[in-house]
């Protein structure tokens, strides 16, 4: 049978459109953060954080993490309420049911209420026909109307009799009996239902006292010998799904059977989705509440215990406060925890190492002032001979020469530690480097009449060290020169190039033929202004060359000691310093 849609069915409703919500969201996020104060330029980090935490309740952080995590769960309860698409499969669902209904109450209506036969022309028994409408529509809770083929109204079994008769004539419209008052909660989610529904997009239901064909379009159709459905509006909201099917005996059309339904199980259908979903979306809500409010406490509170730290270590004078230990937390608020006591330790040990170096240099600043302020005293005197005056002359040139020693040590000292963090790290050449150093120190030391420099090599190539040639120069020409003032003239000072096992870094001593170094000073000859040497070199070393030495090999990587060589017997031979030094290759 052919199928045909009436004009009356309207054309698929419009979706709401929710792709302007992130938008919306968006602005109100901006007009709130526009709205924040702005610190001025006369607060300092401490009073600003003191006056937000006074200001603010709750956590901006927080607020966002919940914000952001509700967001999902809002948007999925706004499309389950929403529901359109399930809506008008719904309808269509019973759109096709209520055509199917109709096709086979027609067929019954066809087969036993029709007069005549193939070859004669057939006419629908009305009376027959009423009564079989009676009996299979009206168990089903369905209205249906009957027109024969004029478009006249024959029967509908809103208001047949119990026999199955119908009196024609002007009738109100019937009276429905009265429904139980529905609860509070239906009335509303069937408010929510109808806003949601957008049923002006149908068009308007009208019940006459006595209809004709020519009011319901759909049933024309029948006429035509097609299928129709139409969905109406009745005047108090509800929606009217109605389909027509055409009524014939052998292919003649007798007449047109009209079902129509109003939507009540589906509006139910609705509801029930609906709660059910608000269900879980308000399980889900709070599950997310409480999720984000851990996430954001696992979160905003170490960040507020650390910040709150920081500025106790900024503000502190004479105590030290500590960084609270985050560090088992494994994660990176753990690791901005460990970040955060290693910079503190290394602030403390720079301000500690500051702090002395200032006194390390008014001591030895005040040394060589006190000499020269009273050898100028004592040389300004008018009846002091001329060969005593030489000699505090004498006295004064050797303590300006001291002091500008230890001014430019100092010099070299404090701009050290800058200098390594910028400077580029490099490969260096260890055998060219040290080969052309000792070929140096041999020159001028058999020019003075002192120690001879050797250079040995007990290792393969290649020697391409990690740092920089500058500063590596530096440590060996320290540790060499502190080598030739201990040792007598005459005597040998090997230099000698080798590897750790094992692919380690390349390890270069230095031995000396001195006196040695005293068992309880090894250690403390590395450290600042250390000056214990033999008279004769007295005021010529500032006591920072081998502390600069340590501190050029750290930054690299490398490091550098001091020890005795003795004899057999446990005579001392000589110092030997071991200087360790990085290889490029890392190590492979």
């Amino acid at each position: 049978m052919a199928s045909d849609t009436d004009t009356a069915t309207p054309e698929p409703a419009r979706r709401f459109g929710l792709q302007g919500l992130g938008a919306r969201i968006a602005a109100a996020l901006g007009r709130r953060s526009s709205q924040s104060a702005r610190p001025t330029s006369a607060e300092t980090p401490s009073l600003l954080r003191r006056r937000r935490s006074a200001t603010r309740r709750y956590s901006p952080l927080t607020r966002r993490i919940l914000l952001l995590n509700i967001i999902p769960v809002a948007l999925l309860t706004l499309g389950a309420v929403y529901l359109s698409d399930y809506e008008e499969e719904l309808i269509d669902a019973e759109l096709a049911s209520l055509a199917v209904q109709g096709e086979m109450v027609a067929a019954g209506i066809g087969e036993v209420a029709v007069a005549g036969g193939e070859t004669t022309v057939n006419r629908l028994d009305a009376d027959a026909a009423r009564q079989l409408l009676t009996r299979l529509v009206r168990p089903t809770g369905v209205r249906a109307r009957l027109f024969s083929e004029t478009g006249e109204l024959l029967g509908d079994s809103a208001i047949l009799s119990d026999t199955g008769r119908i009196h024609v004539m002007p009738l109100p419209p019937p009276q429905t009996e009265s429904a139980p008052e529905p609860h509070w909660g239906e009335r509303v989610g069937d408010w929510v239902a109808r806003q949601l529904s957008r049923v002006d997009r149908f068009p308007e239901y009208v019940e006459r006292a006595v209809p004709t064909v020519r009011d319901f379009p759909e049933a024309a159709s029948a006429l035509r010998g097609f299928n129709a459905s139409a969905v109406r509006v009745a005047p108090d909201g509800m929606l009217i799904l109605s389909a027509a099917v055409p009524v014939q005996r052998y292919k003649q059309v007798l007449g047109a059977l009209m079902l129509t339904r109003d939507n009540r199980a589906i509006a139910a259908s609705l509801r029930e989705v609906r709660y059910d979903v608000m269900v879980i979306a308000a399980a889900a809500l709070g599950i997310t509440v409480l999720l984000s409010l851990y996430l954001a406490g696992t979160i905003t509170q170490p960040i507020v215990r650390l910040a709150r730290a920081a500025d106790e270590v900024r503000l502190a004078r004479e105590s030290r406060p500590e960084i609270p230990d985050l560090g088992k937390r494994g994660d990176e608020i753990g690791d901005l925890n460990d970040a955060l006591r290693s910079m503190t330790d290394a602030l403390w040990q720079r301000i500690g190492t500051i702090e002395s170096f200032a006194a390390d240099v008014a001591h030895e600043l005040k040394n060589p002032l006190t000499s020269l302020r009273s050898a100028i005293e004592v040389a300004a005197r008018p009846n002091l001979e001329p060969d005593r005056r030489e000699k505090l002359m004498a006295i004064v040139l050797d303590d300006i020469n001291r002091l500008n020693r230890l001014i430019t040590d100092i010099s070299e000292a404090s701009r050290l530690d800058a200098e390594l963090m910028r400077g580029e790290v490099k490969q260096v050449d260890l055998n060219s480097l040290l080969a052309d150093m000792v070929r140096h120190y041999a020159a001028t030391s058999l020019q003075k009449g002192g120690a001879e420099v050797e250079f040995r090599l007990t290792t393969n190539p290649p020697f391409m060290a990690h740092g920089h040639d500058g500063r590596y120069g530096q440590v060996f020409r320290n540790v060499i020169d502190n080598a030739l003032s201990f040792s007598p003239p005459g005597s040998k000072i090997v230099v000698e190039l080798s590897r750790a096992p094992r692919n380690g870094p390349y390890v270069v001593t230095i031995d000396d033929e001195g006196p040695g170094i005293p068992q309880d000073n090894l250690e403390s000859i590395f450290q600042r202004f250390y000056s214990e040497r033999p008279t004769e070199h007295f005021g010529q070393h500032s006591g920072l060359g081998l502390s600069i030495c340590r501190q050029i090999m750290e930054t690299y990587g490398g490091s550098i000691a001091a020890t005795n060589r003795r004899a057999p017997d446990g005579r001392v031979l000589g110092a030997r310093f071991t200087i360790r030094v990085p290889a490029a290759d890392g190590g492979k």
